[in-house]
């Protein structure tokens, strides 16, 4: 049986490139867990918002929102006594991305949706962020070079950073690790990744915690 203390549902955060699903997918196959990804790729007005953000900004928002909605409600029938989750993403960031983006009439009629399905949303034993600079961000999008990515502006990303920030360094929902993502490469260096780990499976974790590979590899 699952105890208080002990680690079975893991959302992994961040912007945009900052490798959340990679660690997410890195960390259900260590963990042998079901995975969740945000179906970011069947979203039929995302590449459309990222070149015309006001006239697309609505319909993109409404989309994700449901969808990860739906998703959220598949979670309840999982057993989490028994067996491991990973997400790459939490419920609630749908918001940093709708006081970014959307109208004040728009917000209004997204808030109202909102407060009729947020209730019934599982909510993780452990978030991890993956904090990171806007140059490595800048640089993974690039490397990765996915083509509905292409036209991202760097000025969006800034201000889409600066609200994850804003968001989770104020985020109470969940015990919550902040990571230090920017000088780390915890895809291609596999002592990278055995410390983070290490640092998310521990139990016992407290409200609010930082990982600093700078510090933690001294």
């Amino acid at each position: 049986m699952k105890n208080n203390n002990e680690i079975r549902y893991i959302a992994i955060e961040g912007v945009i490139g900052a490798g959340k699903s990679s660690l997410a997918a890195m960390l259900s196959k260590k963990l042998k867990a079901k995975l969740i990804l945000e179906k970011y790729e069947t979203n039929p007005f995302l590449g459309k918002f990222y070149e015309d953000p006001e006239r697309y900004s609505f319909q993109t928002q409404l989309f994700f929102l449901l969808s990860r909605y739906q998703q959220q409600q598949e979670l309840l029938q999982y057993d989490l006594f028994n067996n491991y989750l990973v997400s790459d993403y939490i419920f609630e960031k749908d918001k940093i991305f709708a006081y970014l983006n959307l109208q004040d009439d728009e917000l209004k009629l997204y808030e109202k949706i909102v407060g009729y399905i947020e209730k019934n949303i599982p909510t993780p034993d452990l978030v991890v962020y993956l904090q990171s600079s806007l140059e490595r961000i800048v640089h993974n999008i690039k490397a990765r070079n996915r083509n509905i990515e292409s036209n991202i502006s760097e000025e969006y990303l800034k201000e889409l950073n600066e609200a994850y920030n804003y968001f989770f360094f104020r985020y109470k929902n969940s015990p919550l690790l902040i990571v230090n993502s920017t000088e780390i490469d915890f895809v291609n260096n596999k002592k990278d990744f055995e410390l983070l780990s290490d640092a998310i499976l521990k139990p016992n974790h407290s409200q609010i915690e930082y990982y600093n590979p700078s510090v933690s590899h001294a």
